[in-house]
């Protein structure tokens, strides 16, 4: 039961709320919470917990710039857990939350668990290997490129990814470079040449790449 956003100062949308747990009876009362609130997500949480009785939270928007650390503080203030984050729009974006885990994001240490779970269900293992072989045996074509960069950005946006590789939020890359749109603009660049000019890119010649 998806019950309507409301303020936990609004008494009469959180008398229906009480009325509503008491009709339903749910096995679990989820708050979800906005990370890009900040410590505001504390009072939030402490007056549903108080209005309701919590089982757990959900912080949505992990994948913008807020790290969660409202996280915390919810967690200390409610004693609930938080079971899950959002990192995306999609049902597929809502990762289980790991108290280790989630406190390398805050701590910007990165996610390494994080990164191999999405690189399981986007990369293609048969691919992969294959993809591997050719570049142990020195061929790596343009055709092979191409796959690689298709799986990459089955992992999600760039973006996100780096916010899981410890240390690269040191590495200063130009947001420009992150744009989801280069991408996209390799691959029709990739897709205009030929099947020939693909699988051999010694054969391109400068005049051929500007046209």
């Amino acid at each position: 039961v998806d019950t309507a956003g409301r303020l936990q100062i609004d008494e009469a949308l959180m008398d229906e709320l009480t009325r509503v747990r008491d009709a339903v009876q749910p096995h679990e009362i989820l708050l979800v919470a906005d990370a890009m609130t900040g410590q505001e997500a504390v009072t939030i949480a402490q007056g549903f917990e108080d209005a309701l009785g919590l089982t757990g939270v959900v912080m949505t928007k992990m994948d913008g710039d807020a790290r969660g650390g409202a996280a915390l503080s919810i967690r200390g203030v409610t004693g609930r857990p938080i079971k899950y984050l959002g990192v995306g729009e999609g049902i597929d974006d809502l990762d289980s939350a790991d108290p280790q885990r989630l406190a390398g994001r805050i701590l910007q240490m990165g996610d390494v668990v994080g990164l191999v779970e999405r690189a399981q269900v986007a990369v293609d293992e048969e691919e992969q290997e294959r993809l591997q072989k050719q570049m142990m045996s020195g061929r790596f074509t343009l055709e092979d490129f191409l796959v690689a960069m298709r799986q990459i950005q089955k992992m999600g946006p760039l973006d996100q990814l780096l916010k899981l590789i410890p240390g690269a939020n040191r590495m200063k890359i130009p947001a420009a470079n992150m744009d989801p749109k280069r991408f996209k603009h390799v691959e029709a660049i990739i897709l205009s040449m030929t099947l020939e000019e693909r699988q051999n890119p010694k054969i391109l010649k400068i005049g051929r790449a500007h046209v």
